[in-house]
């Protein structure tokens, strides 16, 4: 086949997957990851249920795929966030509240439980631990944060503190939740 002929098919898979993604996302978003169904998927995206097979074997892949997408996506956001400019302080701020928000939009259950065990979920929390941990280095060399304690084991205070969030009604709670942790921060009088 022509390299021209490959790339227009290859593109239109990439296409069809994401649609079916998205159809995942909005699905949840309405109702939830237990009330999206395979069937539901099809008709919102505008394929038939044997094409969605071709591309998923059952709804838990569609499930899995659509997280995976959602991990790597807020792991871009927390990424640009940090790197964003401005002294490290700021910067970390940013990327707790960031973190914060995206802990307010989790889904519960069991399914969710299981979404989250992935290796994928395992690397995203390495390496945005991994980031708060050089912010709050950078923060701490411009004296905005404590250094009496190392820098791994605030970070991991900073994240476990700020998955409170997923329990909080709204935005202005969630940014308390991120002024306290942040005060916890600060370097010792």
């Amino acid at each position: 086949m022509p390299k021209l002929w490959n790339e227009t098919i290859d593109a239109h898979r990439v296409a069809v997957r994401e649609a079916i993604l998205d159809t995942t996302g909005k699905l949840v978003a309405e109702g939830g990851l237990r009330s999206v169904t395979m069937s539901q998927i099809a008709e919102r995206t505008g394929i038939g249920r044997a094409t969605l097979y071709k591309y998923f074997s059952d709804i838990e892949a569609v499930l899995v795929a659509w997280h995976e997408r959602q991990v790597a996506t807020h792991l871009h956001q927390l990424t640009e966030a940090a790197h964003h400019g401005g002294p490290a302080i700021q910067r970390l701020k940013a990327v707790l509240e960031a973190y914060a928000d995206i802990s307010r939009q989790r889904h519960g259950g069991e399914l969710a439980s299981l979404l989250r065990q992935g290796e994928h979920v395992t690397h995203a929390e390495r390496h945005l631990a991994h980031l708060v941990q050089t912010l709050i280095s950078e923060s701490a060399q411009a004296g905005d944060v404590r250094d009496d304690i190392p820098s791994s084991e605030l970070a991991h205070y900073c994240l476990h503190a700020l998955t409170a969030a997923a329990r909080l009604t709204s935005q202005a709670a969630t940014r308390r939740l991120v002024g306290v942790t942040l005060t916890g921060l600060r370097p010792a009088p």
